[in-house]
């Protein structure tokens, strides 16, 4: 019976195919590319609500501090510090999201600026992204900026003893987990990390839409399990990385003590992080007897905010979050900082005016 030969481009396309498959399979780097470069746009686009309300005046800029020279991510941090501080600034240490696989210091840059406008210094940190780098590098990077930022706090203009640890998605599981470190002996003994801060110069913490309880993402189905999925493997290296120590080291809900910072949560109604990870978080902390300040919105609130609505600035709830993270920062610093008006050029002349 006479047979066909199959082209050979028929042949290289199944085996590009089933390469594909199997290198999805074998490494976390192929969906890990698409997922950054999906979250990449996503923050180019917030970046550009938030740029309207931040100053381009009155603030000393500091770029491309080199606190890391081994670091594979770069070990760059800028720092935005006021100008007419009456003294050292308090610092507020900015530690981006992304998913622990994508993201950088620019991505909060606006942001960092309005903080700077309103009398304190504000730091924003790279650090290496996975699959680059792995659990724990993220950490210890981070770390080695806190020591660098205190050292230098002389010549920064910066006040050493009051620090505010903040970030948003995987990075308020960063700054949750090095506040941990700091307050929890015994997690640093289990851990092997050292503490990033002393706890007394640790003044609060600011954690927008994070993750904080690992167990419960394990179970996600879907296009937003697969992503927890792969960023979560590309980040401890491990696909079964729910049951690894470094899963069980992330989880900071477990963690958390009653020496745990002055805290501040906020997570949007349309975000389902905030049922699973904020609200648990928050709820934790409170029953430790930890002071923590929530600002979640009701199920029904309309428009639904989504995930990192609090840096939609074109809204007025995050206005709202932003105002009263202000308050939080002026209160737990201990410092009397004018209050100053948070407008969207859109508000202007009408009555709707958040202070701080």
């Amino acid at each position: 019976m006479h047979r066909f030969p199959v082209s050979t481009p028929r042949l290289a396309a199944a085996g590009l195919a089933a390469a594909a498959v199997a290198a999805v399979r074998l490494s976390p780097w192929p969906s890990a590319l698409l997922i950054r470069a999906v979250f990449a746009r996503g923050a180019r686009q917030v970046a550009g609500l938030m740029r309207p309300h931040a100053p381009a005046t009155g603030i000393t800029e500091h770029r491309g501090l080199r606190y890391a020279p081994a670091s594979r991510g770069g070990g760059r941090l800028d720092l935005f510090v006021p100008r007419d501080a009456p003294g050292p600034a308090p610092l507020v240490v900015w530690i981006h999201g992304g998913a622990w696989l994508s993201g950088s210091r620019n991505d909060v840059e606006p942001y960092l600026r309005i903080l700077a406008s309103h009398g304190y210094a504000a730091a924003g940190v790279d650090y290496t992204i996975a699959p680059r780098g792995t659990y724990p590098q993220a950490v210890r990077e981070l770390t080695e900026a806190l020591a660098f930022l205190q050292d230098r706090a002389g010549e920064l203009g910066l006040d050493p003893q009051r620090i505010v640890l903040a970030g948003d998605p995987a990075g308020a599981q960063l700054a949750a987990q090095l506040a941990v470190l700091a307050t929890n002996p015994d997690y640093g003994r289990v851990t092997g990390l050292p503490p990033a801060l002393a706890a007394a110069d640790l003044r609060g913490v600011i954690l927008h839409c994070g993750v904080y309880d690992l167990a419960a993402l394990a179970g996600l189905r879907g296009v937003l399990g697969w992503g927890f999925k792969t960023a979560l493997w590309a980040y401890t290296g491990n696909r079964d990385w729910s049951s690894t120590p470094a899963g069980a080291q992330m989880s900071v809900l477990d963690h958390v003590t009653a020496r745990f910072p002055p805290a501040l949560i906020a997570g949007g109604n349309g975000d389902s992080l905030t049922g699973s990870q904020s609200v648990p978080l928050a709820a934790r902390l409170a029953a430790l007897g930890t002071a923590v300040r929530t600002r979640f919105w009701p199920a029904g609130h309309s428009p639904a905010l989504p995930h990192e609505y609090q840096f939609h600035l074109n809204r007025p709830e995050a206005r709202q979050t932003l105002a009263e993270t202000l308050a939080f920062l002026a209160e737990v610093c201990a410092v009397d900082i004018p209050a100053k008006s948070i407008r969207n050029k859109r508000d202007a002349g009408k009555t709707q005016t958040l202070k701080a």
